[in-house]
């Protein structure tokens, strides 16, 4: 059972699908930032989903926005493009300018104010504020986002190329699903992997706060959460097919690449936690990346290291756009797309985020102390202010390795071992080489300061890495250089 039965047989059988597809950071804002730019969020500055944390803020839009690669695509490349749905998620608040802010490089613009919802919603319509209520027929956002890709293949101009992005905020909560979709999936509940509500041993002091067992209700309400996700996405499927359909009405469908993939993934019960993302684990921070298009052949499996920081680079490339003329860290996978042989590839990428929240207590689980917050079924929490961490995630023919480290009192260092435990459920860092730590470690502090083409250099496993231990001890020593609040 799958809610996206036409997107695979539309995009993923007529096309590549990457296997390990990630995104650097697991939530919405840094990860849609890093999309837009193709850089890392130590890069691009957004950090986490609040004003303060760089989302959508004038900062952002000063210096950020221009360079986005549709902007880049519409002023360089001579594309009319189309963007319809959620933005970044502080998008429209009144310190940011507002509804009234249309980001350059958009020729139609119809963004979603601030976070998901599908109903009783503000869209701004270049820079017009649009209100909507709770009609099904001409309000649940997912069907209005298609209906207005619709109109734009029907009436956009055929003398210039073009690019959309429809960015459908399902299956992100509240999971309202369309009418027809609610009663979809009854027998449907989370699966059960060997990581389920069990105790994250070993882990840090956030996982380690989980109450295991967890509750019949948190189960309960975890399961719902799958379930509903499920069925909004059967809406996304609809839409998939829509605008298919409409491109090969229009003759235009095979000479469009369309691409497929979401801004972060997704845990429900894994480690005790019952339901959220911002985790390093694989089950938040891989993403689907389906790709379907000219000189792509069908039905194709990738497995390279691929990341969201690559799809700006790959439209450019595209587009025909010069890559040395960008800032951004990832790489276009057009001779992935294209099946080239002996294309030289990534072997790690780097993953950060900067926890959420402020030094006070929830109120609502007063007995947890200051910093916590995103507590919900019975007081397990999912974010702290102090929930701050990075990793290098490693995949070459010999290793599929995690290796992270937490900007936190203990310092805290976790590390897996895919291949022997892909549901990472054992940290091995007390137990592996001293050698592959001091490297990883090493590998971690270049990929933290890195940026443009120093985030492409040959990783820890790779034949052209060069490890010379004493740059460990130089004056900018391991600890000195955290990505910190300051550096923004």
């Amino acid at each position: 059972q799958t809610p996206l039965k036409k997107t695979n047989a539309l995009i993923a059988q007529m096309g590549i699908t990457f296997l390990n597809a990630y995104v650097p950071s697991a939530l919405c804002c840094p990860s849609r930032a890093s999309i837009l730019t193709g850089k890392y969020p130590h890069n691009h500055h957004v950090v986490n989903n609040t004003l303060e944390g760089n989302c959508s803020s004038k900062l952002w839009q000063k210096i950020q926005e221009p360079y986005t690669f549709p902007a880049l695509l519409k002023n360089m490349c001579g594309y009319q493009t189309f963007f319809a749905g959620k933005y970044l998620n502080e998008y429209g608040a009144e310190d940011a300018g507002g509804v009234g802010h249309v980001p350059p490089g958009w020729s139609f613009w119809y963004a979603l104010e601030k976070n998901s919802k599908y109903y009783n919603y503000t869209l701004s319509v270049n820079g017009k504020a649009r209100k909507h209520g709770e009609n099904y027929s001409v309000d649940y956002l997912t069907d209005v986002l298609a209906n207005m890709s619709l109109d734009f293949l029907e009436y956009k101009s055929n003398f210039e190329p073009f690019f959309m992005m429809i960015s459908t905020p399902a299956p992100h909560s509240p999971w309202t699903a369309a009418p027809q979709y609610t009663k979809s999936f009854q027998n449907v509940s989370a699966p059960r992997n060997s990581n389920f509500n069990i105790h994250g041993k070993n882990k840090h002091w956030l996982i380690r706060q989980a109450k295991t067992p967890m509750t019949n209700s948190s189960i309960q309400f975890l399961d719902d959460a799958y379930r509903k996700r499920w069925q909004t996405l059967l809406s996304v499927d609809d839409l998939i097919e829509k605008l298919v359909k409409k491109l090969e009405l229009n003759g235009e469908l095979d000479n469009t690449y369309i691409f497929y993939t979401s801004d972060n993934g997704f845990h429900t019960g894994q480690f005790s936690l019952p339901i959220d993302k911002r985790q390093l684990y694989e089950f938040d921070i891989k993403v689907p990346l389906l790709v379907r298009g000219p000189g792509i052949k069908p039905n194709q499996t990738n497995k390279m290291l691929v990341a969201n920081i690559d799809l700006g680079p790959t439209i450019l490339d595209i587009a025909g756009y010069d890559l040395n003329k960008t800032q951004m860290d990832g790489m276009s996978l057009l001779p992935l797309l294209r099946g080239d042989k002996n294309v030289t590839w990534r072997s790690d990428f780097l993953v950060e985020y900067q926890g959420e929240g402020y030094n006070g207590s929830d109120p609502t689980c007063p007995g947890l102390g200051p910093g916590v917050t995103h507590c919900f079924p019975d007081c397990v929490c999912e974010d702290s202010y102090n929930n701050t961490y990075a990793c290098v995630r490693t995949l070459s023919t010999s290793w599929d390795l995690q290796y992270c480290e937490f900007d936190d009192r203990e310092v805290f260092v976790e590390v897996y071992n895919l291949t022997a435990d892909p549901h990472q459920i054992n940290n091995i860092a007390k137990t592996i080489d001293q050698e592959i730590l001091e490297k990883m470690n090493y590998r971690l502090m270049m990929l933290q300061s890195c940026s443009g083409a120093t985030c492409r250099t040959p990783g820890v496993f790779d034949p052209g890495y060069r490890f010379d231990p004493r740059l460990m001890f130089s004056n900018h020593g391991v600890r000195a250089r955290r990505f910190s609040a300051q550096s923004l």
